[in-house]
């Protein structure tokens, strides 16, 4: 059970997927010659704005041979770099990290070809440490109580200043910088993907931000708060229990299947869902797992309905998605021994993040869902949201940007990228010009970032990011698979076409197979953009390092 505890934490801030940086140079690739000494390295770069002390650089032995550097950048952010010896292509790729951050993952050494490891990757904990081991430290926010520093690093420094010294380092010891740079991230790795975008438009060729949390006092502050909340009785037990979950999945999959004209066992956009749970209403005087009482009728309605204030008033521009109700175990369902495992996140980021320092803060159980309240919230978030619509700098230094997320996310609600990227588009001269720099794919079944799915499981943007950065090869898909967990075998692929684009059977061939579906238009038209109480927040930049 502890290992299922751990498993849900780290899926539902789960944040490290990808993302990539711009060209500095066009050198070639270097050749075993060039390249220095790994021990060479463990000094201190005089970067202006970016001092960064190599603590460690050791070499690894393995396939492939690499260079391991360990350090920090002044004052406390953290980094990992991986070196490989002799599989270098001049490529720099730094991954997002996950929760609040505070730990150093290690990074993957990963290349383009199924062989390759041509990737030069780095990682970082975005300026500080968690305390408690994995992965209870990438929830603490204890750090950020009284140190303004460390909260900036976490909100907007800490990614930069690591590419800036990465780049440094790659170029001390292989002779010259990378020809391309990519950074790729999930949940708040997906945001600090958008955010460098934003703020560092020069940092990166191409950026991979899946399931970004670009929204941190409406997100983690108001919609985590209100999901970990929500479903729970004074005395700590859930009105909507686990045993329910797969009777009402089953009965939204056996009502909407079908809308997409495929009867596949998915629901290829939950929005054209509108399953009310009242149909699975138990007879008065009896309660089962195949039957809602009407109280967890009452609760699975609201979840579909999203947070709002006692007015109306939407506090988020998201829900709960109809399809994920499996994945809501742990989370919005409290485990009967640790309770609920997303409740940690925003009770931190509301005790010791979310509000200016010196100022009254909050927690889980004392706050409150009002407009009054998500302003409160405000001058501290806006420093790490990734909400602006101005792009217009990483566009024009020929930037691509892949942003990708589950239809079926449970803590990060997938409708709320969706309502960004058509607000992104409308400020950008509409779908077909931004769709030259910076695309949308929406993925059905998929849980949040590493989570799985109840169908599809697995997609990889990395590969296509790399082909539209170095070959001007924009992707229209990328394929999604299912991979079954106990043999790893692929039981299903099925191509995700560029939003709004949606996969249509062919009528041939396997259904399983994705060759056997082409690109076809939405079936019926969609509203994207989602009114709310925080629609401001999408034209008030936050800050940038100095």
């Amino acid at each position: 059970m502890r290992n299922r505890a751990i498993l849900l934490v780290v899926g539902a801030l789960a944040a490290a997927i990808l993302a990539p940086t711009p060209s500095n140079a066009a050198s070639p690739p270097p050749t075993t010659s060039t390249i220095r000494s790994c021990s060479e390295l463990q000094r201190v770069f005089e970067i202006p704005g970016a001092r960064t002390h190599v603590e460690k650089a050791t070499e690894i032995a393995g396939s492939p041979a690499y260079c391991e550097v360990e350090g920090f950048v002044e004052p406390a952010v953290g980094f990992k770099l991986r070196l490989p010896r002799d599989t270098y292509a001049g490529r720099y790729l730094q991954y997002g990290c996950d929760g609040l951050c505070g730990v150093v993952q290690d990074p993957i050494i990963r290349g383009c070809a199924p062989a390759g490891a041509d990737f030069a990757v780095a990682s970082t904990n975005d300026g500080h440490v968690g305390q408690g081991g994995f992965p209870f430290n990438i929830t603490d926010g204890t750090w950020a109580a009284n140190n303004q520093a460390a909260r900036d690093d976490y909100f907007f420094r800490a990614p930069h200043v690591v590419s800036v010294a990465s780049k440094q380092i790659i170029e001390a010891y292989y002779g010259s910088a990378p020809q391309r740079s990519y950074f790729a991230g999930c949940s708040t790795g997906g945001r600090e993907g958008l955010l460098l975008a934003q703020r560092y438009p020069h940092d990166f060729d191409g950026i991979v931000a899946g399931a970004p949390v670009n929204m941190m006092g409406p997100l983690i502050g108001m919609y985590h708060t209100w999901l970990a909340t929500m479903n729970v009785r004074p005395d700590g037990s859930p009105v909507l229990t686990a045993g329910k979950l797969p009777a009402l999945h089953n009965a939204v999959l056996a009502a909407c299947d079908r809308l997409d004209g495929l009867t596949d066992g998915q629901i290829d956009d939950p929005r054209a869902c509108r399953y009310d749970p009242v149909a699975l209403q138990c007879p008065a005087g009896s309660d089962n797992d195949q039957c809602l009482t009407p109280a967890q009728v009452a609760i699975v309605r609201q979840l579909y309905r999203g947070l709002t204030d006692a007015r109306g008033v939407r506090l988020y521009p998201g829900w709960e998605s109809r399809g994920s109700e499996l994945a809501w175990n742990g989370a919005i369902i409290p485990d009967p021994v640790y309770g609920s495992f997303l409740a940690p996140l925003p009770d931190n980021y509301l005790k010791y993040l979310g509000y200016s320092i010196g100022t009254p803060h909050s927690s889980i159980k004392d706050l409150e869902f009002t407009v009054a309240e998500l302003r409160r919230l405000t001058p501290e978030g806006v420093k790490g949201n990734a909400m602006s619509l101005d792009l217009s700098a990483f566009h024009r230094a020929g930037g691509k940007l892949i942003i990708w997320h589950g239809w079926d996310d449970q803590t990060v609600p997938s409708v709320s990228t969706v309502d960004y990227y058509d607000r992104l588009t409308r400020a950008n001269g509409g779908r077909a010009a931004t769709q030259k720099w910076a695309r949308l794919f929406m993925v059905p079944t998929k849980y949040h970032c590493q989570l799985g799915g109840y169908k599809l499981t697995d997609l990889d943007p990395i590969p296509a990011l790399v082909d539209w950065v170095e070959h001007s090869d924009a992707p229209d898909r990328i394929i999604a698979t299912a991979v079954d967990p106990a043999t790893h075998a692929v039981t299903r692929s099925r191509p995700v076409f560029a939003y709004p684009l949606r996969a249509a059977y062919d009528g041939t061939g396997s259904i399983d197979d994705a060759t056997n579906f082409v690109a076809a238009k939405p079936l019926r038209p969609t509203q994207d953009t989602i009114p709310w109480a925080g629609t401001d927040l999408y034209y008030r930049p936050g800050p940038v390092a100095r």
